[in-house]
């Protein structure tokens, strides 16, 4: 009878790291098991008893020795190091027997594209400036942006230009000249023309960027919904509502996934606002 395997666990926020990610998406097993040792403090013989394998065998992989081709090993070590869904889809694998037996509903835990829930712009602040700082594409929808990017002290403008030349910035705002913009003033109790000096404000403070980065700067003209930032693969979302600033409201750290629908649809919606946009900038 075979020993029945105990499974070992990264933490979620290891799943979540760009290294890791890139590793499944490789099937670079070696370095996924270095991670596992660098995050969890798994020993070689942990790993080995989790994944079914000798230590012998997981030391020659990790040592790229060794490489694994075979897919019941994939299922072997997804099963073992208690991989999230996200994680198998990454590697190629389907989602986990336990979630595959189930019924025709749609699970949610199958497609983990929300990985963090923060409670404001505030609580995001550290981790939305780590995404942006290793960007090669930045998206910004927002009202006027001030606070995001249009002050010298706003929460990304210094992040910017660290990259080079390599970045590429978008920023959508609301036009100072549509209606929305009167509705969306009402909305927070702020007079129309303040908010649309707030807009011009920063569409004047974009402009001084063009020689640090590749920005373009857009007016849209529909009523704000959505507040997103987008740093390549991961998207932090809010939402504006009346009596709601942008900064106010949750914030949702979205991933791209294979199969997830939240990261795709957003930026689609981008896209979208930005074709029907007039470019500023």
């Amino acid at each position: 009878m075979s020993t029945p395997l105990v499974p070992t666990c990264l933490p979620d926020w290891a799943w979540e790291r760009a290294d890791v990610r890139q590793a499944l998406r490789t099937r670079d097993v070696g370095a996924v098991f270095r991670y596992v040792q660098q995050y969890s403090g798994a020993s070689q013989a942990r790993i080995a008893a989790a994944v079914g394998m000798t230590q012998a065998r997981v030391n020659e992989i990790i040592n790229r020795r060794r490489e694994v081709s075979r897919l019941d090993v994939y299922e072997r070590i997804a099963d073992g190091l208690n991989m999230p869904d996200d994680a198998r889809h990454l590697l190629g694998l389907a989602a986990g027997r336990e979630r595959r037996s189930g019924g025709a509903a749609f699970d949610l835990a199958a497609f983990p594209e929300v990985v963090r829930v923060y409670s404001g712009q505030a609580s995001a602040r550290e981790e939305i400036q780590q995404q942006v700082r290793g960007a090669k594409e930045l998206d910004i929808l927002a009202v006027r942006g001030l606070g995001l990017i249009g002050l010298n002290d706003s929460m990304l403008r210094a992040h910017l230009g660290r990259q080079g030349e390599g970045l590429r910035v978008r920023v959508l705002l609301l036009d100072p000249e549509a209606p929305a913009l009167a509705l969306r003033a009402a909305e927070i109790g702020e007079s129309a023309e303040s908010l649309a000096s707030g807009v011009r404000l920063a569409e004047a403070r974009l402009r001084e960027l063009a020689g640090i980065c590749d920005i373009e700067v857009y007016r849209y003209g529909m009523l704000p919904t959505w507040r997103v930032i987008r740093a390549d693969s991961t998207m932090f979302v809010g939402a504006f509502d009346a009596g709601w600033e942008g900064h106010e409201s949750a914030t949702y750290k979205v991933m791209e996934t294979p199969h997830g629908p939240l990261f795709r649809g957003f930026r689609r919606m981008f896209e979208a606002v930005a074709g029907s946009a007039e470019r500023t900038v």
